[in-house]
């Protein structure tokens, strides 16, 4: 293949979705990889004295396409799934890890870098170079530059094992929810299910040219299920189908996650100990800003602590409503959501049908521009570039005129798509050249997973979205807020690069607070029907509800992050005690209501065992304290003004948060913005749990 006519290998603007090909995949890498070990060669052979411009820079350069180029292939193979782009991924791969893991062994680069810290130059640098030296020592140090040379080889092999076994995590969990389905021909065992799922079910149906309705495992296909259908035998199938895909109980023994799960923890532990840590549990916390697995295990005792009585009360409603209202005397994990939805509407005379009634798309992804453009002062555009599926909007984002940043915006559910929602990187910010037109601009994807577009008779109908998935857009988009809003100007350290993972959380938290505020939804919603907004009886329903369940939910979140943590902190994987006696360990001390002995979660836990979040999965709480607390001050000041939408205050959390990246500590950033060390009390009374 013409290296030169390879779109991957085109850096010059944006990816050229339209072009990529499969075939491209291998000679780009290759070419690529060629290109940084010459780089390396180099830098290893330099007598000169080490210097930001002469060592630094040139790797940065190499590897900053490399890494583009990667992104753009890992980025396809997570949403248009095929089997060639997915052999072309897993061929490739392992040159990916090997590479890396080879350059993090580097010891001559290591040696140069710390000349770089002890050097002249040094103090003289910027808060973010100098973070970028530090990380870059820090990180040679986890990546085995100081291993005896006899143990490299078998810690390479175990990156390239790790990063096989994750992406095969991946991959089950994928080809399970896509294979499964379940067709129902008879419209009366829907009673109860709303009209919109009804019809989406309908329409996958006709695509399959199968009669009645299909339902999958894709979120926005089984989880109407749960919550309205009546038919309690149905919502029990589809419990099931999703509580044992990619397990030994899945029915394909091809896309049991099982020994994956096994397998990748005894490699990180392995990794651990080559390393001189006694867990993967310390490894992980070096870069965090947790400092300890004690630590964090006493942060989320104590949130358990104080969330099991409101748990334990949620529960006992619920299993009351149960059986009084709904004639369902044991309490069952398929009956659960369904109870709740009914229990919600019957206290708080509202349904979650109804209020999705309120969210057609274009009003939501209007007022949700709206809320960014008027707290930090920028606008949001149209844009166009190339996509990799009809359904993707491109947008920029313009501060005093000129382009900050760009995003892709995928919203839709589909085959071939991993579930879930997310934020990635396209391209991070960094100066180039010199001059107010030297700098290259970030790029954002951001990905969720809700109903596409009905078309009924003919007539295409907007997305409803429900407010949870309000929710999740909001939050997904505090994470591109967070990589496009950034001013540093080195790459290292620009946007979400470099900071802490249990803080890189805080700007996706805090935007969902945004959510529940009547000067922001006031302006988002238009009724799918008749075009009114959200009636301001409904929103005070929906606000006296919001913390509906919250003692239940907070306690799920820390099981999930209890179970994370001693996986890789006290678990021995070659004992006799298996990854599910853990997790029936963590709910024994934690739970209110067990789940069947047939669950298994942990087998689609993605986070931890194919997502960056190992050992890390509690950041999401540690950094809803941060969130909550910052979200506390534009409380404070809508006092003042009667607005929470205060741009004084944005302005602040966007120079003291947004715009630093990673260019000092979390911690630091927190206190400039909010004058004081956080405190859990925001999160409490966000939650309904205060005291």
């Amino acid at each position: 293949m013409n290296i030169a006519l390879n779109p991957l290998l085109d850096f010059s603007d944006l990816p050229q979705f339209e072009a990529i090909k499969p075939e491209h995949i291998g000679s780009a890498i290759d070419s690529l990889l060629d290109q940084c070990r010459t780089v390396v060669i180099e830098l290893e052979g330099q007598s000169a004295q080490v210097t930001w411009e002469n060592f630094v820079e040139p790797l940065e350069n190499v590897t900053e396409k490399l890494s583009r180029a990667w992104g753009i292939v890992g980025h396809l193979n997570s949403v248009v799934d095929t089997p060639e782009l997915r052999a072309a991924y897993n061929e490739n791969q392992p040159k990916i890890t090997e590479f890396w893991t080879a350059l993090a062994q580097n010891l001559t680069l290591f040696t140069k870098y710390k000349a770089l810290q002890l050097g002249p130059d040094y103090s003289g640098f910027s808060a973010a170079r100098k973070k970028i030296i530090e990380n870059a020592v820090r990180d040679f140090r986890l990546g085995g530059a100081e291993l005896a040379e006899e143990d490299k080889p078998r810690f390479a092999e175990i990156q390239e094992k790790h990063a096989a076994l994750t992406t095969k995590f991946s991959e089950n969990i994928l080809d399970a929810t896509n294979e499964y389905a379940l067709y129902i021909e008879n419209e009366a065992e829907l009673s109860g299910l709303p009209d919109d799922a009804k019809q989406a079910a309908r329409a996958a149906a006709e695509k399959d040219e199968k009669p009645g309705y299909k339902f999958t495992l894709h979120f926005p296909s089984y989880f109407p299920v749960l919550q309205y259908a009546d038919n309690r035998e149905l919502r029990a199938t589809i419990y099931r189908a999703n509580a044992t895909k990619a397990s030994e109980l899945g029915g394909q023994p091809a896309w049991d996650n099982t020994q994956n799960i096994v397998d990748i923890l005894k490699l990180r532990d392995e990794e651990a100990k080559l390393l001189g840590y006694k867990n993967f549990a310390e490894v992980s916390l070096v870069s965090k800003m947790a400092q300890t697995p004690d630590q964090v295990i006493s942060f989320l005792q104590d949130l358990a602590q104080r969330a099991r009585p409101f748990a334990e009360k949620d529960l006992a409603e619920l299993r009351s409503f149960a059986k009084k209202e709904l004639g369902i005397d044991q309490l069952e994990a398929w009956d659960v959501t369904y109870a709740s939805e009914k229990l919600r509407e019957q206290r708080y005379a509202f349904s979650e049908q109804e209020v999705k009634q309120y969210f057609p798309e274009p009003q939501v992804v209007a007022g949700l521009f709206r809320t960014i453009e008027s707290l930090f002062s920028v606008s949001i555009k149209p844009d166009a570039a190339p996509v990799w599926h009809p359904d993707v909007k491109f947008f920029r984002i313009e501060k005093d005129g000129a382009l900050v940043g760009q995003f892709y915006l995928d919203l839709y559910a589909r085959q071939g798509k991993r579930g879930g929602a997310w934020m990635d990187d396209a391209r991070g910010r960094r100066r180039i050249a010199e001059g107010k037109d030297g700098i290259q601009t970030p790029i954002a994807y951001l990905t969720c997973n809700f109903t596409e577009p009905a078309v009924v008779n003919g007539q295409t109908r907007p997305s409803l979205f429900t407010h949870d998935e309000v929710i999740t857009l909001f939050h997904e988009f505090g994470h591109g807020l967070h990589h496009m809003l950034t001013r540093v100007e080195e790459l290292g350290v620009s946007g979400i690069s470099g900071v802490e993972w249990d803080a890189v959380e805080l700007p996706s938290q805090f935007m969902e607070n945004f959510c529940w505020e009547w000067d922001v939804l006031s302006h988002m919603t238009a009724h799918a029907d008749t075009g009114a907004s959200l009636p301001r009886a409904l929103y005070d329903k929906m606000i006296a509800a919001k913390n509906f369940q919250s003692g239940l939910q907070t306690l799920r979140q820390v099981e999930f992050s209890l179970f994370d943590m001693h996986l890789h902190y006290d678990y021995n994987p070659d004992g006799s005690k298996t990854v599910q006696d853990v997790l029936n360990e963590v709910r024994a001390q934690v739970s209110v209501m067990t789940p069947p002995a047939f669950n298994r979660f942990q087998h689609s836990f993605s986070h931890i065992f194919a997502g960056g979040y190992a050992a890390g999965y509690y950041s999401y709480k540690w950094a809803e304290v941060l969130s909550a607390d910052a979200y506390g001050a534009f409380e404070e000041a809508s006092k003042s003004s009667g607005n929470v939408l205060s741009s004084d205050t944005g302005a602040r959390f966007l120079r003291e948060i947004l715009a630093m990246g990673g260019s000092r500590p979390a911690i630091d950033s927190f206190k400039a913005f909010r004058g004081r060390e956080p405190t859990i009390d925001a999160l409490l009374r966000h939650s309904g749990m205060a005291a």
